[in-house]
């Protein structure tokens, strides 16, 4: 199966280009065009990616000593020493994230089908999450950066479209180009890193590279740290770290669906992907990992102290995936990178489930979003209810779902990380409980208490049908189950099974012993109660300021601050946007119209005058023409006789 792996991602480039022209020939002769079969034919795509992913994946955990496979289809680039083949490499980290997102992605799908069943632009909608899934695909599965780089900016591109689908709203095609713009930024760092590498060692390829590398053959620390640099600048951007997480909350302008599929299983997760399939360069520079553990940090907090007081049921969720991505930097940040990846896996599991629960009650809300205007949806919506009480639960940290095992993880890490680690241990669980807090009291806003939002808006209100019901179903049992992949040894239960399957990817030195942890025992037990207890606290928090709430009751000091989201829009707005207005409109006056526009129409001007004293010449009278005949014989002597002397 390994062999025929380039069968995954073509399916979906498939579904894509048959639901695309599908939309194109409706579009063009106004013609039924593809219909409604255009849902089932791009979650069909989806699904073959997923068996052959899942068959991959039984091969390789089937096979002793797997080791990285690569399989080259043909040269993309090939010029003089510059040769780039278009190959994918299969190996246990892409073939885990190969599952996810043909796993989730088909979920999604299934419940877009539902979600998105009266939506004109349907066939286009699902050509273009076919494109979503192809573009990651090519990332996880790439054999070197330069493919990397192809499905980077292809999801990129993806997300422009889908996040400004409903393009007809000013305020969604606004959303879309700040997520694009912000993402070039980030682009724009990991673009620089590649022309780093290859100016160094003249290759993109991973297994040569990583040789190269632990083999100590580059050498140059500072030009390393500069390498790593680049690319966190790149991580940054498209998972949503601080500077550049701005654009994550506004990309819930776009179908639910699509910030589930955006949040869950691709776009968000790259940036982890990319940083861990490197790791072989940021082993090698700790006062770099060492800034990616003070950003997630931070951004962790911060993302979460405005999640408490965001009343747009998408817009909590959305600041909780950039503080859970925050989470994820800080494993990555003390060289945890198998506990990174836990924590994509498992918050795949509860972030898809808790938008789809979502978008339930927003479909069943007629597309109202505020939670201000909802309360008591417990009995009315039981299903989209049960299933988003387990997502709360998993992603606040409650055991035994599966946010609990990848948090405690990263907490353990943090906490053993040198002198500092205590404290980064303790911002992170301050973190924890505002998120426990924040998530229970959108449970609590949500599906507690009276409906605040009117009669007529009440006798809306239902239960959403099977398509989306159904994958609320399978996701909620992956939260619960989620977490046995990774076990802590510490339970008697057998050795770490996702830390075993990785770690002929995540390779170990003696002079880089990366993931480990001198915990004891009793201690490991501590932190856990700790880490629950903690949890507890924030739900009861928030059932007690919510389970009865007041809409009457006025956000004041610093609650109304973190409701303002640290004004971190309007900051940028001052400080970079309108400065570049400003720029813009002056060298739009004194560059594009006076410069250029006036070179242009000075030069149109100079002909004209030359043409009105020259055609003055024209005068018809023949003894003139003489005179200038004579003049112009002398004139040439005159340039005889120069030349010749």
């Amino acid at each position: 199966m390994i062999d025929n792996i380039w069968l995954v991602p073509l399916f979906p480039l498939i579904g894509f280009l048959i639901a695309g022209l599908g939309s194109f020939v409706k579009l063009k002769t106004g013609s039924v065009g593809i219909g409604k079969a255009g849902g089932w034919i791009a979650s069909a795509a989806v699904l073959a990616s997923f068996v052959v992913s899942l068959l991959a994946f039984i091969e390789v955990q089937q096979m002793d000593g797997f080791a990285p496979q690569v399989v080259h289809l043909y040269d993309f680039i090939k010029v003089n020493s510059l040769v780039v083949p278009f190959a994918f490499q299969i190996d246990q980290l892409s073939i885990l994230f190969m599952l996810i997102i043909t796993g989730i992605g088909f979920l999604i799908h299934i419940y877009s089908m539902g979600y998105m069943s009266h939506d004109k632009g349907y066939a286009k909608y699902f050509a273009y999450l076919n494109l979503f899934i192809f573009s990651m695909l090519l990332l996880v599965m790439g054999a070197n950066y330069m493919i990397m780089f192809i499905g980077w900016e292809g999801v990129g591109l993806c997300s422009y479209l889908l996040i400004g689908f409903w393009y007809h709203k000013e305020e969604y095609t606004v959303a879309a180009k700040k997520a694009f713009v912000m993402n070039r930024i980030g682009d724009l760092g990991f673009l620089l890193g590649l022309f780093l590498i290859y100016a160094k060692v003249g290759t993109f390829d991973y297994v040569v590279l990583e040789g190269m590398f632990f083999g100590g053959s580059v050498g140059d620390v500072p030009y390393i740290s500069a390498i790593a640099i680049c690319f966190f600048i790149g991580a940054t951007g498209k998972s949503a770290q601080i500077p550049l997480f701005t654009w994550l909350p506004d990309a819930m302008a776009g179908p639910t669906p699509v910030s589930a599929l955006i949040h869950a299983a691709t776009m968000v997760t790259a940036g982890i992907y990319m940083i861990t399939r490197s790791h072989f360069i940021f082993s090698l520079t700790p006062e770099v990992q060492q800034v990616i553990l003070l950003v997630g940090t931070a951004t962790a907090l911060v993302a979460a102290t405005i999640a408490t007081q965001q009343n747009d049921i998408k817009k909590v969720l959305a600041y909780s995936t950039v503080s859970q991505l925050g989470f994820m930097f800080m494993a990555l940040g003390v060289g945890a990178y198998t506990t990174a990846v836990f924590h994509v896996i498992t918050h795949a599991f509860f972030k898809a489930l808790l938008f789809l629960g979502s978008g339930s009650v927003i479909h069943a809300m007629s597309d109202e979003q505020d939670v201000r205007l909802m309360g008591g949806l417990k009995k009315k919506m039981p299903i989209t209810y049960g299933t988003f009480l387990v997502g709360t639960i998993a992603i606040a940290g409650i055991p035994p779902l599966s946010g609990f095992f990848s948090k405690d993880e990263i907490m353990a890490h943090v906490f053993t990380h040198g002198t500092s680690g205590k404290i980064f241990w303790v911002l992170g669980m301050l973190a924890a409980l505002l998120t426990a807090y924040y998530m229970f009291r959108l449970l609590y806003l949500t599906f507690f208490g009276e409906f605040r939002g009117g009669d007529t808006l009440e006798s809306h209100v239902h239960e959403s049908p099977s398509l989306m019901t159904i994958p609320l179903i399978v996701l909620a049992v992956l939260s619960i189950i989620g977490g046995f992949i990774g076990i802590p040894e510490v339970f008697g239960m057998g050795e770490h099974w996702l830390q075993s399957f990785l770690n002929p990817v995540i390779k170990r030195t003696l002079e880089m012993p990366f993931e480990t942890m001198h915990l004891s025992h009793s201690a490991e037990f501590i932190m856990m109660a700790v880490a629950v207890t903690i949890a507890i606290i924030g739900w009861l928090l928030a059932r007690m300021a919510y389970k009865n709430y007041d809409p009457k009751k006025e956000t004041k000091g610093i609650a109304q601050f973190f409701e303002e989201k640290w004004h971190f829009d309007e900051a940028y707005n001052k400080a970079i946007e309108k400065p570049l207005m400003k720029l813009s409109e002056q060298s739009e006056h004194f560059i594009e119209k006076k410069g250029i526009d006036g070179a242009v129409n000075g030069a149109g001007k100079l002909v004209h005058f030359a043409g009105d004293k020259l055609r003055l010449l024209q005068n018809g009278s023949v003894g003139f023409y003489l005179f200038l005949m004579v003049l112009g014989i002398i004139l040439l002597f005159i340039i005889q006789l120069l030349a010749a002397s």
